[in-house]
């Protein structure tokens, strides 16, 4: 079954039982994503690690030139 085919026998469910409409699907995917990088912030600082820039920082140091001797 598709997620379409899902969504609609749940809409049909709902609808039969006066219960309010589901959700459309990937109608909360950015609420989701904003969530999980909060969380994955969090975890970071408890670890005492940076919550902002990690990315940033990692690419630079793989893109400085090295310097040669």
């Amino acid at each position: 079954m598709s997620i379409t085919q899902q969504y609609a026998l749940d809409t049909y469910r709902a609808w039969r039982h006066g219960a309010p409409a589901v959700p459309a699907p990937g109608a909360h995917d950015w609420q989701v994503m904003r969530e999980l990088r909060d969380y994955r912030q969090f975890r970071a600082v408890l670890a005492g690690r940076p919550a902002h820039g990690r990315l940033r920082r990692a690419l630079a140091r793989r893109l400085r030139p090295r310097p040669t001797c």
